[in-house]
């Protein structure tokens, strides 16, 4: 028997990846609620996918509203965090290749981050304890997530079927639908490229997608180097 730190047994050698208890329990935790289900999930079994006592899980999380909230908050941080430096960037580039250039990079990165990660969490988005005042942070942040979208998409022409501002709300609805399509095993690796490449179509800029896509790659190229 090893031990997930002092004066906490663990029942057996770590099968899961995560530096830390904490880590694997976010793994485990993730596995059973997008396969078996939140409802139906306890603090116990989740223990059990661990290898570690329930005293133990308890230790890092006090609920599973707990774990619910840490795995939600995932799902956006990083695609957040990214739009906000693209947003806030002045790369002194505001041609409409330019700016649609930056929409795709926002939904191609947002895109990867939900079609690669271990688990689907995405999933979970439709949960009605997601949609409770328990978890307004993560709400709050995917509602700033949806507004940058909707930012970057009213800096692009007009197109005379869409409003500007529908221009990035499409795009932010292309890359959320990937979360269903992985559900459903339709995914691929190109799909995060494909959805951020339909939402710069779709605005009406299809005749300048290669150059945009040139920008993006390079824009993302610096955001994760």
């Amino acid at each position: 028997m090893t031990t997930a730190g002092p004066g906490r047994p663990r029942k057996q050698q770590p099968s899961r990846p995560g530096a830390t208890a904490r880590e694997e329990i976010l793994d485990a935790a993730a596995e059973l609620f997008t396969t078996q289900g939140y409802a139906t999930t306890s603090t116990r079994s989740i223990a059990d996918a661990v290898g570690i006592r329930q005293s133990s899980l308890y230790h890092h999380f006090g609920t599973k509203d707990d774990i619910l909230e840490v795995l939600l908050a995932g799902t956006v941080a990083s695609g957040l965090a990214v739009a906000r430096t693209i947003c806030s960037g002045n790369d002194g580039e505001r041609s409409p290749v330019a700016a649609a250039a930056r929409l795709h990079a926002v939904a191609l990165y947002d895109g990867t981050q939900l079609c690669n990660a271990r688990w689907n969490v995405g999933v979970l988005y439709n949960l009605p304890e997601a949609r409770s005042a328990r978890f307004h942070s993560f709400t709050e942040d995917r509602k700033e997530l949806r507004g940058l979208y909707q930012r970057l998409g009213s800096e692009l022409p007009g197109n005379g079927w869409t409003s500007r501002s529908q221009n990035g709300d499409l795009a932010f609805r292309l890359v959320e639908s990937l979360v269903s399509l992985r559900a459903d095993g339709l995914t691929t690796p190109d799909s995060p490229r494909q959805a951020a490449d339909a939402g710069i179509v779709l605005s009406g800029m299809a005749d300048s997608l290669a150059a945009i896509k040139t920008h993006s790659a390079a824009l993302v190229a610096r955001m994760t180097s």
